[in-house]
């Protein structure tokens, strides 16, 4: 059970490195994975755009990662919205709060300046009822002082604790920057999701096209299911958009879901970001979610958090 929610917690998480050969031109074969080229893409790799050096600059990005890093070393305040839903989709649970970081000598820490909660949100100790509440305050709340942090990537992503807390912590973040991986003690699904892998590669259709976000000219880079295979891959959906002018992650869309007779998930989420000061941030996260383990209660949740610095 505690490799399950390992896993689940992970797949709300949010990154990507993806691990493919490269790119080719619209409905041709030169590369091992095609890519579906709009106009603009197809006529710039025309006229010289190395196609595959992106596909490889997309490989070794940090700038997801370095964005999320750098929310612990800044002050910034978040409005978080929190929803339990029951079978018709009511609200049976929530919670709504503000809440400011503060950063000084080193170490952040965290008040709550407005709270309210409907349901039984909180256990009778003050504990989370619900894992999606669970997952979002070890994201995002911070209790207690932290101290000696910083947004430096360069093998952070592989740095990991002793003991099975921290193998969890380890698993979680390697599947939120690097969800193109094979997910080791996750039944039945661990393989799935390592969509770049050759064998699974093939049952997904990539497109990369010119796209605009926030005034900004993108590269949005999809991978969605081909039609035979929707009912077999846990991606329903995973969409980037890179800024032209850096290459720099914007904004990202997730959709998964699988079912099996152990449990079943079906997921949602939004990234967006923003530059503020010279630095790339999240301003936006939103997730929608049902799922549901064997001897556990289905849970429905919604939340969405806005961060302003």
């Amino acid at each position: 059970m505690k490799r399950f929610i390992g896993f689940f917690l992970a797949m709300y998480g949010l990154g990507m490195q993806p691990h493919f050969a490269a790119a080719q031109g619209k409905d041709t074969s030169i590369f091992a994975f095609p890519i579906q080229l709009d106009e603009y893409t197809l006529k710039a790799s025309r006229e010289g755009w190395d196609i595959a050096g992106f596909i490889r600059r997309i490989q070794q990005d940090t700038t997801f990662y370095k964005a999320f890093k750098t929310l612990h070393i800044v002050p910034y305040t978040a409005t978080n919205d929190i929803r339990i839903l029951g079978r018709d989709n009511e609200t049976i649970a929530s919670l709504h709060s503000k809440t400011q970081q503060f950063v000084a000598n080193g170490c952040r820490s965290m008040k709550v300046l407005e709270e309210k909660t409907t349901g039984d949100f909180y256990d009778n100790k003050g504990g989370y009822n619900y894992y999606t509440a669970e997952l979002f305050a070890y994201l995002f709340f911070t209790s207690k002082p932290v101290c000696g942090e910083n947004n430096i990537v360069a093998g952070s992503e592989n740095e990991r604790g002793k003991g099975e807390l921290e193998k969890r912590k380890w698993q979680l973040k390697q599947l939120i920057f690097n969800p193109g991986s094979r997910v080791a003690g996750v039944p039945f699904a661990g393989n799935k999701a390592a969509i770049f892998d050759e064998d699974i590669a093939k049952r997904y259709n990539f497109k990369l096209v010119l796209a605009e976000y926030d005034g900004e000219d993108c590269y949005l880079f999809m991978a969605t299911p081909k039609k035979e295979f929707r009912n077999e891959v846990v991606y329903n959906e995973l969409s980037t958009w890179f800024r032209k002018s850096d290459y720099a992650i914007v904004a990202r869309d997730y959709s998964l879901s699988y079912k099996t007779w152990i449990y079943d998930f079906d997921v949602r989420m939004k990234v967006r970001l923003k530059e503020i000061n010279g630095r790339l941030m999240p301003v936006r996260i939103s997730y929608g979610g049902n799922w549901h383990v064997a001897t556990k209660k289905r849970e429905r949740a919604q939340f969405m958090s806005v961060l302003s610095f």
